[in-house]
């Protein structure tokens, strides 16, 4: 199967907290989008990692993806080192996408900026003929995404671009919500976290804005590109 979109996020939720507006307008588009989880978040404050997996499959099904894996790298204590970049370069290769979307370049959580550096190598090295790779008995051909762009976690950057994904807002808070063992409830007695404050979906929604602010939309989704962006028609800038 291949793909026009495959994202990247260390934790579940990762990817739906931070891009999943912008997968969700390129799927409306016939764009084919897929996520892959480097770890089950086993150590999240609150839930477990078998219930973020389920979780995960969830918001998989709202958001109407093509695939989701997850590598079962070590929450907190995977490297950026050969063996977990050949784990990505198998799974680049064998979905071969276009563009690849991956954690923030720095951020609050430490595992958000190793994810970032390790996936992204890993885009550079998947386009080496030299290193084999194989996947099911079969060698697996070379392959480099046109494009790396690191969407925006908790700590606010100032954005390369931004995308407007307005008639997508309610659709990714119904993604968003399908994890709910992270988020607020009165009846729960797990530790507090950072997203389980009572008006974190407000937050999600006021950074969302703000992004969108300066271009006229009401809401949109920040990225970092690793590259100059270059502008086809100065009349389509917003």
């Amino acid at each position: 199967m291949k793909l026009d979109i495959l994202a990247f996020g260390v934790h579940p939720d990762d990817v739906e907290l931070s891009c999943s507006g912008t997968l969700l307008k390129h799927i409306a588009a016939g764009k084919t989008c897929g996520i892959i989880d480097l770890t089950s978040g086993e150590l999240g404050t609150r839930g477990s990692g078998p219930l973020r997996l389920k979780e995960a499959a969830d918001a998989a099904k709202i958001l109407g993806i093509e695939t989701r894996d997850n590598l079962g790298m070590a929450d907190g204590f995977f490297k950026n080192d050969k063996e977990h970049q050949l784990q990505i370069i198998k799974k680049l290769r064998q979905y071969q996408p276009e563009i690849v979307l991956c954690n923030a370049v720095s951020d609050r959580h430490p595992d958000h900026g190793r994810s970032a550096q390790l996936v992204s190598e890993a885009c550079f090295y998947s386009g080496l003929r030299r290193i084999e790779t194989e996947m099911e008995g079969k060698a697996q051909s070379a392959w480099r995404p046109k494009a790396v762009y690191h969407y925006i976690q908790d700590r606010h950057m100032k954005p390369d671009f931004i995308v407007d994904v307005t008639p997508f807002v309610e659709k990714k808070m119904e993604a968003i919500k399908a994890f709910s063992s992270q988020f607020y409830n009165p009846d729960s007695n797990e530790p507090d976290s950072p997203i389980s404050v009572k008006n974190f979906f407000d937050v999600v929604r006021g950074k969302m804005g703000v992004f969108g602010r300066d271009a006229g939309y009401d809401y949109a989704e920040g990225f970092i590109a690793e590259r100059t962006i270059g502008v086809v028609n100065l009349f389509d800038i917003k």
